[in-house]
């Protein structure tokens, strides 16, 4: 028989960690965290990484394993995170995944897709077309040739947009019919994912005091104390919400009044983007944060024999 797994997913803000903790506190549960900026060290109060009661009172994994500045991807990711899990299982408690990052909870509950190795002619040619031209140009040949493709990846996202160019020039065929097709088939784990939800005003409003928090509890000292240790705003995770706003400020580029309302707008529009993902992913049950009566419910029945 399969291990079982319970997910908890959802949007930024909408209290994912809250409900987490207290399920695995009632059912002997420990977390693992699915939120991609979470893994990285030094990257706290952007990041909103549990506080340290939290993570005194449950057991907390795959936080701060990583440095800014190293490789980290859902192929990395879904390594090592079900190696903890195995872990959890043989401690005889309930794994219980925890986050935003869609990617990551697709490749980690139903496997990853590799698809044709890399060719570095082809590499080069799209990386120098980028330097010439500018990122949204190469974005926006995807969109052309792979639509589908280029509404899962983000206008910022340069690795994966260039990785779904590369698919599509070595293949002739869309990287998205190609993991239709070939991948997330592998579906090691029997998996209840629980999806969180709440009307979009009371979300955005969330969102916009949380920023606001942020800022009170440091997030521009903590940028300014990352780029003194050498994390430049070029790293993938300084492109993360919260970090290149701030840099940005930090260069000279804009106020800071105008680097947190971009912070705001840009974490709502991630938080739609989220919702997006969340409702096509396959068997995604939906439940309201503050409902977790019925969330204990549905995963005691879930975990029986």
């Amino acid at each position: 028989m399969k291990k079982k797994l319970v997910v908890i997913a959802g949007p930024t803000a909408v209290g994912k960690s809250r409900v987490a903790i207290e399920i695995a506190t009632s059912l002997g549960g420990e977390i693992v965290n699915a939120d991609s900026m979470q893994v990285y060290r030094h990257m706290d109060i952007g990041t909103a990484k549990p506080e340290k009661e939290d993570l005194k009172r449950v057991p907390h994994h795959m936080i701060d394993i990583v440095d800014p500045d190293e490789d980290f991807n859902a192929g990395t990711y879904t390594e090592m995170a079900r190696w903890v899990i195995d872990r959890i299982h043989e401690r005889g408690r309930v794994p219980v995944v925890v986050g935003g990052t869609g990617l990551y909870i697709r490749t980690l509950t139903r496997g990853i897709f590799h698809g044709p190795g890399k060719n570095e002619a082809i590499r080069r040619h799209l990386e120098e077309m980028m330097e010439r031209d500018g990122l949204p140009t190469l974005y926006d040949l995807l969109r052309e040739v792979d639509p589908e493709g280029a509404s899962r990846i983000h206008p910022r996202d340069r690795l994966r947009i260039v990785r779904a160019l590369e698919v599509y020039h070595l293949t002739g065929v869309p990287i998205s019919r190609w993991q239709r097709t070939h991948g997330f088939r592998e579906e090691p784990y029997e998996t209840l994912k629980i999806g969180l939800y709440m009307e979009r005003e009371l979300l955005y409003k969330r969102i916009e005091e949380r920023v606001d928090e942020m800022m009170e509890k440091g997030l521009l000292e903590e940028v300014r104390t990352l780029l003194k240790m050498g994390y430049g705003p070029e790293l993938k995770p300084m492109q993360g919400l919260g970090y290149r706003e701030m840099c940005s400020f930090l260069r000279g580029e804009m106020e800071l009044d105008e680097a947190v309302r971009l912070i705001k707008r840009n974490t709502r529009r991630y938080a739609k983007r989220q919702f997006t993902w969340f409702r096509k992913e396959e068997g995604m049950e939906w439940f309201r944060p503050d409902d977790l009566h019925s969330l204990l419910e549905r995963i005691r029945v879930f975990l029986r024999p």
